[in-house]
């Protein structure tokens, strides 16, 4: 049976401030101190340019923010006990359970574009500016009538989740109430296009319907999209909102070709891997160059590329992954002094800051160059190792 919108599963609720506070294992102070903040130290802003040649502003939020956004989505939006997925939504919400068989279902950009094999006419549909135009209103509504939250808390992560009165790309937040903020909305227009014979996909803001019919008339699905988006004040991107035919191009869904029955690379994407390899090898064969963080760079990108091939089913996996396994990146004497010196700042922070996301995210770093390192330094790893029990973080 399809679920057509998301569910809250749990029957408790969070009826204070003081039960989200131990809800979430922080502090009244902590909360009220990250609400206080001035707006130019909860986020700092960066730049990172479009496809289209504009720009996106990405924000990074104040450590205090951070951490209380991090335990909403650990402990609210991504436990299965609270809230169950519907199976059009995916990319940022977790990977689901089937209720009977209890096998993990995905719900990464793959399993969206499978959705929509053997498709011969699509329409994809862009929302403009889509975190920016998820007003705080919404948010405040999610978590008072879908988490059913009391008002006064509601209100408090609402602000908590949102800056200068709407949702932000860069808050950990943000995504999963981007795909909660059509909660009420969004079931019945899938229902509705499925009774037309249509699938309906969402992967956060990138809108997919497809039809098994060549040259299929989509204005009557892009009508009630648009009403659906319009009643939650969201607009249509117009100029990259379009219909596709098999007829015309080939059909891709997030960059997955699905005129076939699984998704496949598009033509030329393998080749183009092959050859990634192929200079890995290359680059591997220079004297002493595997041991450089160029090599290491340049080898994490291109295993990177090979694994999207496992991921699709793809027969050249396992010979291109044999491949890579025999160029793996090497260690050198400077990399001990590194992790020795990383090794000696985690001892003299653990008492005060191993709580900190930097602190954890310093420990994992050097647990990832010790992987390294273990390849022509095995008992120096094994010593370091040794060192680091008793200094994990424990930043939840």
């Amino acid at each position: 049976m399809v679920q057509l919108n998301p569910k809250k599963v749990s029957a408790g609720s969070i009826s204070s401030v003081e039960n989200l506070c131990s809800a979430l294992s922080v502090s009244l102070q902590e909360i009220y101190g990250a609400l206080s903040l001035p707006d130019d130290e909860k986020y700092t802003v960066s730049q990172t340019p479009k496809s289209d040649g504009s720009v996106r502003l990405v924000y990074n939020p104040h450590y205090l923010l951070r951490k209380i956004q991090r335990r909403i989505n650990k402990r609210i939006f991504s436990r299965l006990s609270i809230v169950q997925w519907p199976d059009h939504l995916f990319g940022s919400v977790p990977n689901q359970r089937d209720r009977k068989s209890q096998s993990i279902i995905n719900k990464d950009y793959v399993s969206c574009a499978a959705k929509h094999c053997g498709a011969k006419s699509l329409l994809k549909v862009d929302v403009k500016d889509f975190f920016d135009n998820i007003h705080k209103d919404i948010v405040l509504d999610i978590f008072e009538n879908f988490m059913k939250f009391d008002r006064e808390t509601s209100l408090l992560l609402a602000e908590i989740c949102c800056f200068k009165s709407h949702v932000i790309q860069g808050a950990l937040t943000s995504s999963y109430l981007a795909s909660l903020c059509l909660y009420d909305v969004e079931g019945a227009v899938v229902e509705r296009l499925m009774r037309k014979g249509l699938i309906y996909t969402r992967l956060v803001d990138d809108i997919t319907v497809s039809a098994k019919v060549s040259n299929y008339d989509f204005s009557y699905s892009l009508d009630i999209i648009r009403t659906m988006l319009t009643s939650k004040d969201l607009p249509l991107n117009l100029a990259k909102t379009r219909s596709i035919y098999v007829s015309s191009e080939p059909l891709t869904v997030h960059g997955l070709r699905v005129a076939f029955p699984q998704p496949r690379l598009p033509s030329g994407e393998v080749s183009r891997i092959r050859a990634a390899v192929k200079n890995i090898e290359s680059l591997a064969s220079e004297r002493g160059y595997r041991t450089t963080h160029a090599y290491r760079h340049d080898f994490n990108r291109c295993m990177g590329r090979v694994n999207k091939l496992v991921r699709v089913g793809h027969n050249r996996y396992e010979s291109l992954l044999g491949r890579l396994k025999k160029i793996f990146p090497l260690p050198s004497k400077k990399d001990i002094e590194r992790a020795n010196a990383m090794l000696e700042r985690l001892r003299r922070d653990c008492t005060t800051k191993r709580s900190t996301y930097w602190y954890a995210k310093r420990y994992y770093k050097l647990q990832e160059r010790l992987i390294v390192l273990k390849r022509s330094f095995p008992a120096t790893t094994k010593e370091i190792r040794n060192s680091l029990k008793g200094l994990q973080p424990d930043y939840d």
